[in-house]
Protein backbone atom coordinates (compact mmCIF):
# COMPACT_ATOMS: atom_id res chain seq x y z
CA UNK A 1 0.00 0.00 0.00
CA UNK A 2 1.49 3.47 -0.95
CA UNK A 3 1.63 6.26 1.52
CA UNK A 4 1.79 9.82 0.87
CA UNK A 5 2.88 12.77 3.03
CA UNK A 6 2.76 16.41 1.86
CA UNK A 7 5.49 17.60 4.38
CA UNK A 8 9.07 17.92 3.63
CA UNK A 9 10.39 19.42 6.99
CA UNK A 10 14.48 19.38 5.54
CA UNK A 11 16.19 19.68 2.20
CA UNK A 12 20.09 19.29 2.48
CA UNK A 13 21.84 19.22 -0.72
CA UNK A 14 20.04 16.29 -2.61
CA UNK A 15 18.58 15.10 0.47
CA UNK A 16 15.06 15.36 1.86
CA UNK A 17 13.64 14.52 5.06
CA UNK A 18 10.34 13.96 6.02
CA UNK A 19 7.87 12.38 9.51
CA UNK A 20 6.75 9.17 8.15
CA UNK A 21 5.84 5.78 9.27
CA UNK A 22 6.28 2.31 8.10
CA UNK A 23 8.63 2.25 5.78
CA UNK A 24 11.33 0.41 5.03
CA UNK A 25 15.56 1.34 4.23
CA UNK A 26 16.50 1.29 0.24
CA UNK A 27 12.40 1.55 -0.16
CA UNK A 28 11.28 3.85 -3.21
CA UNK A 29 9.74 7.41 -3.38
CA UNK A 30 7.95 9.99 -5.53
CA UNK A 31 8.25 13.47 -5.01
CA UNK A 32 5.72 15.08 -7.17
CA UNK A 33 6.40 18.98 -7.52
CA UNK A 34 4.22 21.47 -7.85
CA UNK A 35 4.91 22.18 -11.63
CA UNK A 36 3.89 18.76 -11.91
CA UNK A 37 7.37 16.71 -12.79
CA UNK A 38 7.96 13.98 -9.99
CA UNK A 39 11.71 12.69 -9.22
CA UNK A 40 12.30 9.89 -7.30
CA UNK A 41 14.15 9.20 -4.08
CA UNK A 42 15.36 6.82 -2.11
CA UNK A 43 15.49 5.62 2.01
CA UNK A 44 18.38 6.19 3.02
CA UNK A 45 17.71 6.78 6.57
CA UNK A 46 15.19 6.25 9.50
CA UNK A 47 15.20 7.48 13.30
CA UNK A 48 12.22 7.11 15.03
CA UNK A 49 9.58 8.74 12.40
CA UNK A 50 12.29 10.69 10.87
CA UNK A 51 13.23 9.36 7.51
CA UNK A 52 15.59 10.58 5.27
CA UNK A 53 16.02 10.26 1.50
CA UNK A 54 18.53 10.84 -1.08
CA UNK A 55 16.98 12.09 -4.19
CA UNK A 56 18.17 10.95 -8.02
CA UNK A 57 18.24 14.37 -9.41
CA UNK A 58 18.63 18.40 -8.21
CA UNK A 59 16.46 19.10 -5.23
CA UNK A 60 15.97 22.20 -7.44
CA UNK A 61 12.00 22.64 -7.60
CA UNK A 62 11.47 20.86 -4.71
CA UNK A 63 9.17 22.83 -2.28
CA UNK A 64 8.48 21.97 1.36
CA UNK A 65 5.10 21.14 0.99
CA UNK A 66 5.38 18.85 -2.80
CA UNK A 67 3.85 15.33 -2.14
CA UNK A 68 6.01 12.10 -1.32
CA UNK A 69 4.88 8.75 -2.11
CA UNK A 70 6.43 5.75 -0.72
CA UNK A 71 5.81 2.93 -3.34
CA UNK A 72 6.46 0.21 -0.80
CA UNK A 73 9.37 -1.21 -3.36
CA UNK A 74 13.24 -0.92 -3.53
CA UNK A 75 14.29 -0.17 -6.65
CA UNK A 76 14.13 -2.77 -9.41
CA UNK A 77 16.43 -3.57 -12.60
CA UNK A 78 14.75 -4.22 -15.86
CA UNK A 79 16.49 -7.11 -17.38
CA UNK A 80 15.95 -8.89 -20.36
CA UNK A 81 17.98 -9.78 -24.31
CA UNK A 82 16.59 -6.31 -25.09
CA UNK A 83 19.17 -4.80 -22.90
CA UNK A 84 21.76 -6.06 -25.04
CA UNK A 85 22.94 -2.76 -27.08
CA UNK A 86 21.47 -0.29 -24.74
CA UNK A 87 22.94 2.33 -22.85
CA UNK A 88 21.45 3.21 -18.99
CA UNK A 89 21.72 5.19 -16.14
CA UNK A 90 22.41 4.43 -12.66
CA UNK A 91 17.94 4.15 -11.84
CA UNK A 92 18.13 2.07 -15.35
CA UNK A 93 16.26 4.71 -17.79
CA UNK A 94 17.33 4.42 -21.30
CA UNK A 95 19.96 7.23 -22.15
CA UNK A 96 20.62 6.07 -25.79
CA UNK A 97 17.16 7.66 -27.06
CA UNK A 98 16.02 4.02 -27.43
CA UNK A 99 12.60 2.56 -26.41
CA UNK A 100 11.85 2.18 -23.03
CA UNK A 101 13.14 -1.63 -21.99
CA UNK A 102 11.27 -4.41 -21.27
CA UNK A 103 11.41 -7.80 -19.22
CA UNK A 104 11.35 -8.96 -16.07
CA UNK A 105 12.04 -6.68 -12.76
CA UNK A 106 14.73 -7.98 -10.64
CA UNK A 107 15.27 -6.51 -6.98
CA UNK A 108 18.74 -4.86 -6.85
CA UNK A 109 21.46 -5.20 -3.66
CA UNK A 110 19.99 -8.86 -3.18
CA UNK A 111 22.25 -11.59 -1.41
CA UNK A 112 25.68 -13.02 -2.61
CA UNK A 113 24.59 -16.50 -4.60
CA UNK A 114 24.01 -19.76 -2.15
CA UNK A 115 27.74 -21.12 -1.18
CA UNK A 116 26.52 -24.51 -2.17
CA UNK A 117 26.03 -23.56 -5.77
CA UNK A 118 29.50 -22.08 -5.96
CA UNK A 119 32.17 -24.18 -7.82
CA UNK A 120 35.36 -23.79 -7.50
CA UNK A 121 36.97 -21.88 -10.27
CA UNK A 122 38.97 -22.97 -13.28
CA UNK A 123 38.32 -22.05 -17.01
CA UNK A 124 41.01 -19.76 -18.35
CA UNK A 125 39.41 -16.25 -19.64
CA UNK A 126 41.32 -15.52 -22.43
CA UNK A 127 42.06 -11.68 -23.30
CA UNK A 128 45.36 -12.39 -25.50
CA UNK A 129 47.45 -9.56 -23.56
CA UNK A 130 50.47 -11.59 -22.69
CA UNK A 131 50.68 -10.05 -19.70
CA UNK A 132 47.17 -11.44 -18.15
CA UNK A 133 47.26 -14.76 -20.10
CA UNK A 134 50.78 -15.55 -19.35
CA UNK A 135 51.88 -13.89 -16.42
CA UNK A 136 48.52 -13.60 -14.02
CA UNK A 137 45.77 -15.73 -15.63
CA UNK A 138 42.35 -14.22 -15.74
CA UNK A 139 40.23 -17.08 -14.54
CA UNK A 140 36.46 -17.10 -15.33
CA UNK A 141 34.47 -15.91 -11.95
CA UNK A 142 37.65 -14.38 -10.56
CA UNK A 143 36.95 -11.13 -8.84
CA UNK A 144 39.83 -8.78 -9.73
CA UNK A 145 40.75 -4.49 -9.71
CA UNK A 146 43.31 -3.12 -11.61
CA UNK A 147 45.14 -0.64 -9.16
CA UNK A 148 46.01 2.61 -11.50
CA UNK A 149 46.18 6.23 -11.00
CA UNK A 150 44.81 8.90 -12.75
CA UNK A 151 45.85 9.63 -16.38
CA UNK A 152 46.71 5.73 -16.73
CA UNK A 153 45.07 3.78 -19.76
CA UNK A 154 42.86 2.01 -17.35
CA UNK A 155 39.61 2.69 -19.22
CA UNK A 156 41.40 1.19 -22.62
CA UNK A 157 42.62 -1.70 -20.82
CA UNK A 158 38.90 -2.44 -20.20
CA UNK A 159 37.50 -1.77 -23.30
CA UNK A 160 40.78 -4.14 -25.19
CA UNK A 161 39.39 -6.91 -22.46
CA UNK A 162 36.11 -6.49 -23.57
CA UNK A 163 36.79 -6.82 -27.14
CA UNK A 164 38.37 -9.91 -26.87
CA UNK A 165 36.30 -12.18 -24.01
CA UNK A 166 34.72 -15.17 -25.28
CA UNK A 167 32.23 -14.30 -22.64
CA UNK A 168 28.40 -14.44 -23.69
CA UNK A 169 27.39 -10.67 -22.28
CA UNK A 170 29.68 -7.80 -21.34
CA UNK A 171 28.08 -5.03 -18.42
CA UNK A 172 30.04 -2.21 -18.31
CA UNK A 173 29.27 0.06 -15.31
CA UNK A 174 30.99 3.43 -15.65
CA UNK A 175 31.01 5.21 -12.28
CA UNK A 176 31.91 9.43 -12.65
CA UNK A 177 32.76 8.95 -16.06
CA UNK A 178 34.07 12.31 -17.74
CA UNK A 179 31.80 12.55 -21.22
CA UNK A 180 34.95 11.64 -23.56
CA UNK A 181 35.72 8.26 -21.48
CA UNK A 182 31.69 7.56 -21.72
CA UNK A 183 31.76 8.38 -25.88
CA UNK A 184 35.57 6.44 -25.99
CA UNK A 185 33.17 3.23 -24.40
CA UNK A 186 30.27 4.05 -27.04
CA UNK A 187 32.89 4.04 -29.92
CA UNK A 188 35.00 1.17 -29.08
CA UNK A 189 32.05 -1.10 -29.01
CA UNK A 190 30.44 -0.17 -31.94
CA UNK A 191 34.12 -0.32 -33.62
CA UNK A 192 34.77 -3.34 -32.62
CA UNK A 193 31.49 -5.20 -33.47
CA UNK A 194 30.66 -5.97 -30.12
CA UNK A 195 27.85 -3.79 -29.10
CA UNK A 196 24.83 -6.33 -29.57
CA UNK A 197 26.33 -8.05 -26.53
CA UNK A 198 27.17 -4.98 -24.38
CA UNK A 199 25.18 -3.02 -21.85
CA UNK A 200 26.26 0.30 -20.22
CA UNK A 201 25.37 1.34 -17.11
CA UNK A 202 26.56 5.04 -17.14
CA UNK A 203 26.84 7.65 -14.21
CA UNK A 204 28.18 10.93 -15.79
CA UNK A 205 30.37 13.23 -13.39
CA UNK A 206 27.47 15.68 -13.90
CA UNK A 207 25.18 13.13 -12.02
CA UNK A 208 23.34 12.96 -8.39
CA UNK A 209 25.86 10.72 -6.36
CA UNK A 210 22.96 8.51 -5.74
CA UNK A 211 23.10 7.56 -9.23
CA UNK A 212 26.70 6.11 -9.01
CA UNK A 213 25.98 4.20 -5.67
CA UNK A 214 22.89 2.73 -8.28
CA UNK A 215 25.36 1.67 -11.13
CA UNK A 216 27.24 -1.39 -9.95
CA UNK A 217 23.39 -2.98 -8.34
CA UNK A 218 21.85 -2.14 -11.37
CA UNK A 219 24.85 -4.24 -13.47
CA UNK A 220 24.91 -6.88 -10.90
CA UNK A 221 21.59 -7.60 -10.92
CA UNK A 222 21.47 -8.03 -14.47
CA UNK A 223 24.73 -9.99 -14.03
CA UNK A 224 22.85 -12.56 -11.94
CA UNK A 225 19.66 -12.60 -13.88
CA UNK A 226 21.81 -13.67 -16.98
CA UNK A 227 24.29 -16.21 -15.53
CA UNK A 228 20.96 -17.74 -14.37
CA UNK A 229 19.95 -17.66 -17.88
CA UNK A 230 23.27 -19.94 -18.72
CA UNK A 231 25.47 -17.20 -19.72
CA UNK A 232 28.82 -16.35 -18.85
CA UNK A 233 28.93 -12.40 -18.33
CA UNK A 234 31.82 -10.22 -17.54
CA UNK A 235 31.57 -6.84 -15.34
CA UNK A 236 33.51 -3.99 -15.83
CA UNK A 237 33.33 -0.90 -13.28
CA UNK A 238 35.17 1.64 -13.62
CA UNK A 239 35.87 3.99 -11.40
CA UNK A 240 35.40 1.95 -7.83
CA UNK A 241 36.91 4.69 -6.26
CA UNK A 242 34.30 7.41 -7.91
CA UNK A 243 31.75 4.38 -5.95
CA UNK A 244 33.56 5.08 -2.31
CA UNK A 245 33.49 8.99 -2.67
CA UNK A 246 29.97 8.98 -3.69
CA UNK A 247 29.42 7.08 -0.47
CA UNK A 248 31.65 9.71 1.64
CA UNK A 249 29.59 12.56 0.51
CA UNK A 250 26.50 11.09 1.18
CA UNK A 251 27.99 9.94 4.90
CA UNK A 252 28.97 13.94 5.11
CA UNK A 253 25.82 15.07 4.14
CA UNK A 254 24.44 12.66 6.47
CA UNK A 255 26.39 14.06 9.34
CA UNK A 256 27.89 10.72 10.09
CA UNK A 257 30.89 9.99 12.01
CA UNK A 258 33.59 9.56 9.53
CA UNK A 259 36.05 6.60 10.02
CA UNK A 260 39.53 6.27 8.28
CA UNK A 261 40.57 9.48 6.14
CA UNK A 262 37.03 10.38 6.06
CA UNK A 263 35.32 7.26 4.86
CA UNK A 264 32.46 5.76 6.20
CA UNK A 265 33.74 2.39 8.95
CA UNK A 266 31.49 0.25 6.41
CA UNK A 267 33.50 0.65 3.00
CA UNK A 268 34.88 -2.71 3.39
CA UNK A 269 31.16 -4.40 3.08
CA UNK A 270 30.01 -1.85 1.01
CA UNK A 271 32.66 -3.06 -1.63
CA UNK A 272 32.52 -7.13 -0.52
CA UNK A 273 28.44 -6.73 -1.41
CA UNK A 274 29.69 -6.27 -4.94
CA UNK A 275 32.59 -8.05 -5.74
CA UNK A 276 31.60 -11.21 -3.77
CA UNK A 277 28.95 -11.63 -6.60
CA UNK A 278 31.98 -12.94 -8.57
CA UNK A 279 30.83 -16.87 -9.19
CA UNK A 280 30.55 -19.69 -11.52
CA UNK A 281 27.14 -21.47 -10.67
CA UNK A 282 27.02 -25.20 -10.79
CA UNK A 283 25.64 -26.24 -13.96
CA UNK A 284 24.53 -22.53 -15.26
CA UNK A 285 26.53 -19.96 -16.15
CA UNK A 286 29.06 -17.43 -14.30
CA UNK A 287 30.16 -13.50 -13.52
CA UNK A 288 33.70 -12.23 -13.61
CA UNK A 289 34.35 -9.14 -12.54
CA UNK A 290 37.43 -6.58 -13.69
CA UNK A 291 37.05 -3.34 -11.94
CA UNK A 292 39.08 -0.57 -11.92
CA UNK A 293 40.14 1.52 -8.47
CA UNK A 294 42.36 4.54 -8.85
CA UNK A 295 44.21 5.05 -6.19
CA UNK A 296 44.75 8.75 -5.07
CA UNK A 297 48.27 10.12 -5.35
CA UNK A 298 49.52 6.21 -6.00
CA UNK A 299 49.04 5.24 -2.41
CA UNK A 300 48.45 1.34 -2.18
CA UNK A 301 47.61 1.94 1.27
CA UNK A 302 44.78 4.40 1.25
CA UNK A 303 41.01 3.19 1.98
CA UNK A 304 40.05 1.97 -1.04
CA UNK A 305 42.72 -0.10 -2.36
CA UNK A 306 43.26 -1.00 1.22
CA UNK A 307 40.12 -2.61 1.80
CA UNK A 308 40.11 -3.67 -1.53
CA UNK A 309 42.68 -5.58 -1.68
CA UNK A 310 40.98 -7.87 1.16
CA UNK A 311 38.16 -8.73 -0.99
CA UNK A 312 39.57 -9.37 -4.39
CA UNK A 313 41.72 -12.37 -5.54
CA UNK A 314 44.69 -10.44 -6.58
CA UNK A 315 45.35 -6.80 -8.96
CA UNK A 316 46.46 -5.63 -11.85
CA UNK A 317 48.73 -2.81 -11.23
CA UNK A 318 48.66 -0.57 -13.90
CA UNK A 319 51.96 1.89 -14.04
CA UNK A 320 53.74 3.79 -16.72
CA UNK A 321 50.83 2.65 -19.11
CA UNK A 322 51.66 -0.90 -18.65
CA UNK A 323 50.86 -3.98 -16.86
CA UNK A 324 53.78 -3.98 -13.71
CA UNK A 325 54.57 -7.44 -13.81
CA UNK A 326 56.04 -7.10 -9.74
CA UNK A 327 53.10 -5.45 -8.03
CA UNK A 328 50.13 -7.48 -10.25
CA UNK A 329 49.20 -10.68 -9.03
CA UNK A 330 46.44 -13.46 -9.63
CA UNK A 331 45.68 -15.25 -6.89
CA UNK A 332 43.52 -18.26 -9.12
CA UNK A 333 46.55 -18.14 -11.53
CA UNK A 334 47.76 -21.88 -10.27
CA UNK A 335 44.08 -23.53 -11.41
CA UNK A 336 44.49 -22.88 -14.86
CA UNK A 337 48.59 -22.96 -15.18
CA UNK A 338 49.72 -26.13 -16.41
CA UNK A 339 46.02 -27.97 -15.85
CA UNK A 340 44.23 -26.31 -18.57
CA UNK A 341 47.02 -24.81 -19.94
CA UNK A 342 50.26 -25.87 -21.84
CA UNK A 343 52.66 -27.72 -19.59
CA UNK A 344 55.45 -25.66 -20.15
CA UNK A 345 53.18 -22.44 -19.14
CA UNK A 346 54.86 -21.95 -15.83
CA UNK A 347 57.97 -22.57 -16.29
CA UNK A 348 58.76 -20.18 -19.07
CA UNK A 349 56.15 -17.85 -17.07
CA UNK A 350 58.73 -17.58 -13.99
CA UNK A 351 61.84 -18.02 -15.48
CA UNK A 352 60.82 -14.45 -17.68
CA UNK A 353 59.97 -12.82 -14.66
CA UNK A 354 63.34 -14.54 -12.73
CA UNK A 355 65.72 -12.79 -15.71
CA UNK A 356 63.55 -9.49 -15.67
CA UNK A 357 63.94 -9.06 -12.19
CA UNK A 358 67.98 -9.37 -13.00
CA UNK A 359 67.95 -6.93 -15.50
CA UNK A 360 66.90 -4.71 -13.14
CA UNK A 361 69.98 -4.83 -11.38
CA UNK A 362 72.07 -4.90 -14.02
CA UNK A 363 70.65 -1.49 -15.60
CA UNK A 364 71.16 -0.11 -11.57
CA UNK A 365 74.84 -1.32 -12.13
CA UNK A 366 74.86 0.69 -16.12
CA UNK A 367 73.46 3.66 -14.31
CA UNK A 368 76.19 3.69 -11.92
CA UNK A 369 78.90 3.72 -14.25
CA UNK A 370 80.02 -0.03 -12.90
CA UNK A 371 81.44 -2.44 -16.08
CA UNK A 372 78.93 -4.78 -18.14
CA UNK A 373 79.88 -9.06 -17.90
CA UNK A 374 78.68 -10.46 -20.69
CA UNK A 375 75.51 -11.96 -18.79
CA UNK A 376 74.91 -8.07 -17.90
CA UNK A 377 74.67 -7.58 -21.28
CA UNK A 378 72.46 -10.79 -21.99
CA UNK A 379 70.00 -9.44 -19.53
CA UNK A 380 69.61 -5.97 -20.79
CA UNK A 381 68.94 -7.37 -23.98
CA UNK A 382 66.26 -9.45 -22.77
CA UNK A 383 65.06 -6.74 -21.11
CA UNK A 384 64.35 -4.76 -23.99
CA UNK A 385 63.02 -7.61 -26.19
CA UNK A 386 60.72 -8.25 -23.14
CA UNK A 387 58.76 -4.70 -22.21
CA UNK A 388 58.37 -4.85 -26.28
CA UNK A 389 57.06 -8.13 -26.54
CA UNK A 390 55.25 -9.06 -23.57
CA UNK A 391 54.71 -5.48 -21.40
CA UNK A 392 53.38 -3.18 -24.26
CA UNK A 393 49.76 -2.93 -24.01
CA UNK A 394 48.75 -2.92 -27.91
CA UNK A 395 50.08 -6.83 -28.16
CA UNK A 396 47.72 -9.01 -29.38
CA UNK A 397 48.63 -12.40 -28.67
CA UNK A 398 46.81 -15.71 -28.22
CA UNK A 399 48.32 -17.51 -24.91
CA UNK A 400 50.08 -20.49 -27.14
CA UNK A 401 51.65 -17.87 -29.61
CA UNK A 402 52.28 -16.06 -26.10
CA UNK A 403 54.13 -18.83 -24.96
CA UNK A 404 56.17 -19.58 -28.28
CA UNK A 405 57.00 -15.87 -28.46
CA UNK A 406 58.55 -16.11 -24.85
CA UNK A 407 60.59 -19.55 -25.68
CA UNK A 408 61.92 -17.46 -29.37
CA UNK A 409 62.94 -14.44 -26.74
CA UNK A 410 65.24 -16.58 -24.15
CA UNK A 411 66.68 -18.16 -26.98
CA UNK A 412 67.82 -14.94 -28.71
CA UNK A 413 69.38 -13.78 -25.78
CA UNK A 414 70.90 -16.83 -23.43
CA UNK A 415 71.94 -20.48 -23.81
CA UNK A 416 69.32 -22.97 -23.18
CA UNK A 417 71.24 -23.81 -19.96
CA UNK A 418 71.09 -20.46 -18.64
CA UNK A 419 67.67 -19.78 -18.28
CA UNK A 420 66.74 -22.45 -15.53
CA UNK A 421 64.01 -24.55 -16.93
CA UNK A 422 64.12 -28.17 -16.82
CA UNK A 423 65.87 -30.12 -19.41
CA UNK A 424 62.72 -31.66 -20.76
CA UNK A 425 60.97 -28.87 -21.70
CA UNK A 426 64.18 -27.40 -23.14
CA UNK A 427 64.18 -30.54 -25.50
CA UNK A 428 60.27 -30.29 -26.74
CA UNK A 429 60.22 -26.23 -26.82
CA UNK A 430 63.36 -24.99 -26.99
CA UNK A 431 63.35 -23.40 -30.65
CA UNK A 432 65.58 -25.52 -32.97
CA UNK A 433 67.37 -22.41 -34.68
CA UNK A 434 68.98 -21.75 -31.64
CA UNK A 435 69.92 -24.96 -30.32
Amino acid sequence: MKKVYDRIVDMRGNLITVMAQGVSLGELARVQKQNGRSTYASVLRIVGETVTLQCFENTRGISTNDRVTFLGREIQATCSDSLLGRRLNGTGDPIDNGPAIMGDHIEIGSPSFNPVKRIIPRDLVRTNIPMIDVFNCLVKSQKIPIFSVAGEPYNALLMRIANQTDADVVIIGGMGLRFDDYQSFIDNAEKSGSLNKTIMFIHRATDPAVECLLVPDMALACAEKFATQDKDVLVLLTDMTSFADSIKEIMITMDQVPSNRGYPGSLYSDLASRYEKAVDIDGSGSITIISVTTMPGGDVTHPIPDNTGYITEGQFYLHGGRIDPFGSLSRLKQQVIGKVTREDHGDIANAQIRLFADSKKAKERQSMGFRLSRWDEKLLHFSTLFEERMMNLHVNLSLEQALDLGWNTLAECFDSHEVGIKQSLIDKYWPKTHT
